[in-house]
């Protein structure tokens, strides 16, 4: 495995980013926080709101400077907003869209020149729910088919400069689902994963070595639901 370096991360205050900031660590790398609020992990941090796409690209750029280069990025933020197409306002569903979509792709425009100098990798983190749609999720499914397409074409465009993986993960035991109404919650005897299991997995796609790339990862518990 090659050495991780400095790996910039999206929504790392928490859940899965929160999870691969601390394996990033453990593997000898250096993580770079980018969320809405601090960090309790003590990672070097920037304040931002994806849905401010401007404000995303600023983050990265002072995170880059202060890390004096990237190595890797890792774009596990999202959010979600459940519910029948009509009964979910404008708002809240193009938030989900400009958050898990826009945020993702302005992150990453931003992390390109640093990633073309170290020959880095980006991790996009998906979802099952890019590839398998379900109801009342319209907001989160358009936005997580949307990263899959994204990253699919960024690999083709990036072939030999940049690594791009595709991260699916399935559920996972995080506080992802704790605004929800009880309807919209996994029940206590959920099948999910564990947070930090999935972020081992980021690792392995982080320091694969130039030219041996991961494209593509599914990472699920065993008797996932939305998997296959």
């Amino acid at each position: 495995m090659r050495p991780l370096g400095n790996v910039l991360i999206t929504g790392g205050a928490s859940g899965l980013g929160a999870a691969t900031a601390d394996a990033v660590r453990k593997a000898g790398g250096t993580p770079y926080v980018l969320d809405r609020v601090r960090p309790d992990d003590p990672a070097e941090y920037a304040e931002a709101d994806l849905a401010d796409t401007a404000a995303a690209e600023r983050a990265v750029h002072d995170l880059a400077g202060r890390a004096g280069g990237l190595d890797g990025v890792v774009t596990a933020a999202g959010i979600d907003a459940c519910g029948p197409l009509g009964q979910v306002t404008t708002a809240d569903w193009e938030r989900v869209v400009q958050v898990n979509l826009f945020g993702t792709a302005a992150v990453v425009r931003a992390a390109l020149p640093y990633l073309e100098r170290s020959h880095g990798t980006v991790v996009t983190v998906a979802s099952t729910l890019g590839i398998k749609a379900v109801g009342d999720a319209t907001a989160y499914c358009a936005a997580k088919f949307g990263v899959v397409g994204f990253t699919r074409a960024l690999a083709a465009e990036l072939a030999g400069r940049v690594g791009v993986t595709l991260l699916i993960p399935g559920g996972m035991w995080t506080h992802f689902f704790d605004d929800r109404t009880d309807q919209y919650k996994p029940p206590p005897d959920a099948k999910l994963n564990r947070p930090e299991h999935v972020a081992d997995t980021v690792v392995f796609a982080l320091g694969q070595p130039p030219g041996a790339e991961v494209r593509e990862l599914v990472v699920c518990a065993s008797e996932e639901g939305s998997w296959p």
